[in-house]
């Protein structure tokens, strides 16, 4: 522990102990041994907030299931761009979980990965006639080949029967499914990588939150730190910077003064889910379905019957409802929003609000049901659901991104924004989904722009980690099967 007024320097300072910083620091670490890294966690284990399993809306986003991913335009035409895209990451976060566990840094696959068939399910005819649309646009590329589609009430009992007891007969419902999909428990990966990262000599640091970045004379960043648990005060140097805070990274992206800080905003979005007490239920389950957001609802909130691994025991959850919260982080402080905003991006925050008048009243109405209306929700999926079957659970924070646009003035954006400094010096990872899913990619992206001078010594490496890296799976159908076919073998997904 530092002594009062002392200066602690390192090579690299992780803020955060979720995922993303310790997928940072584990590539780092294999990169580059000799560095010396240190991590500030404000909470007292890793993995408590964004990264816990409960705290999460998903897990394991492969585009396989989640609508939103796919949009249909006004011609009906669906748009699978971002899907692709967001599939051939996850299949970069797949690989490098497998070369984690080749080397012996991850344990047993199934301690944090575990195959389950991910599915689409609506009713209705116009929903029907979209999920139809989307399936003969997506079944074409190699990415989503093996995709099923039926509107066959029978074979949709096959595949999920708790969607199908008790529906209203003649009602028109329709499913895609993927039979090769995961579920990811982000807070053991993660504990389990900052786990290895403690063996390599990295400096961890829980319970230490950090207040303040500010750059020094000779170029370092001097971080602040606050030990909680003895009251003492700090500042750490280093070289490079990434803020991996979830929620909390916003405000340190802005005590920062970098420029390209500027015109940022977080719109804060909380949630709960239902969870299913009746192991009976639970058992009768096996799939994570997604179906049609409700209007003006976040892509976050895209109700899903979700069957989950979570420490090794199976779960079954419904939700999430949405919610609104002040507090940019689960353990945060209803101040959070409020101190958020600045000069800079108060005209980006007026217009966003402008534009998301149906976000606000759905919001609003997700607040006020009650756990009857709830449950009534999730009738929709599962119409036999007994009500004292569910027990009410609160998740996560989720902060969505705020940014300026040129036509708009400000856009509220759903997804994740790596924003770094021009010098390399310090980048943040703003925003939500699909997140945890894509911390792989993610990080190689901070490695090109933070490290471009590094990054061409890196690639061999890099490629040995992931080797699809640099290229695309749906261009290559023949690498694409020698890589699945590795990676299911690997992480014992078969």
């Amino acid at each position: 522990m530092p002594q009062s007024g002392a200066s602690p320097a390192y090579d690299v300072v992780l803020i955060g102990g979720g995922i993303m910083s310790a997928t940072l620091g584990t590539m780092l670490n294999e990169l580059e041994p000799d560095w010396s890294i240190a991590l500030y966690e404000n909470l007292h284990q890793a993995g408590q907030e964004s990264s816990d399993p409960w705290n999460n809306a998903g897990t394991g986003h492969a585009a396989l299931c989640e609508l939103n991913y796919s949009p249909a335009g006004k011609n009906g035409v669906v748009d699978i761009t971002k899907a692709t895209n967001i599939n051939e990451q996850y299949h970069m976060s797949l690989q490098y979980w497998a070369h984690l566990v080749d080397n012996g840094t991850l344990k047993a696959p199934n301690s944090f990965i575990n195959p389950l068939p991910h599915m689409s399910f609506v009713w209705g005819d116009d929903h029907a006639t979209y999920l139809q649309a989307r399936y003969e646009a997506m079944v074409p590329n190699p990415l989503f080949a093996e995709m099923e589609h039926t509107e066959d009430p029978d074979k949709i009992a096959e595949w999920a029967p708790l969607l199908a007891e008790g529906r209203t007969p003649g009602q028109r419902v329709a499913a895609s499914r993927f039979e090769r999909g995961t579920d990811v428990d982000f807070g053991s990966l993660t504990r389990q990588l900052i786990s290895k990262l403690d063996e390599n000599g990295v400096q961890l640091h829980y319970g230490h939150k950090v207040t303040d970045l500010s750059r020094d004379t000779d170029g370092r960043w001097e971080v602040s730190v606050h030990d909680r648990l003895s009251g003492q005060k700090f500042t750490a140097k280093a070289r490079f910077v990434f803020i991996g805070a979830g929620g909390g990274a916003l405000e340190l992206l802005q005590a920062s003064g970098i420029p390209e800080a500027k015109g940022y905003g977080g719109f804060p979005i909380s949630g709960q889910f239902l969870r299913a007490t009746n192991q009976r239920v639970i058992d009768r389950h096996h799939a994570k379905v997604y179906g049609q957001a409700a209007v003006g609802a976040p892509p976050m909130s895209v109700p899903h019957l979700d069957t989950r691994f979570v420490d090794g025991r199976r779960s079954l959850m419904f939700g999430p409802y949405a919610g609104f919260s002040t507090n940019f982080l689960k353990t945060g402080s209803y101040l959070d929003l409020p101190k958020s905003i600045r000069p800079h991006n108060l005209g980006t925050m007026l217009n966003v609000a402008k534009d998301n008048f149906d976000l606000v009243g759905y919001l609003v109405s997700e607040v006020l049901k009650t756990h009857s209306k709830k449950v009534d929700t999730l009738r929709d999926f599962y119409p036999n659901a007994v009500e004292d079957e569910w027990e009410l659970i609160t998740a996560g924070q989720r902060v969505q991104v705020m940014k300026k646009d040129p036509k708009k003035g400000g856009v509220l954006q759903f997804g994740t924004e790596l924003v770094s400094g021009a010098d390399g010096s310090i980048a943040a990872l703003l925003g939500a989904s699909p997140g945890a899913s894509t911390a792989a990619p993610i990080m190689i992206d901070l490695l090109r722009r933070s490290f471009p001078e590094r990054f061409t010594s890196w690639e061999t490496k890099l490629t040995e980690m992931i080797p699809s890296q640099g290229r695309r799976l749906n261009e290559d159908p023949k690498l694409l099967a020698e890589i699945t076919r590795e990676t299911t073998k690997t992480l014992q997904l078969a």
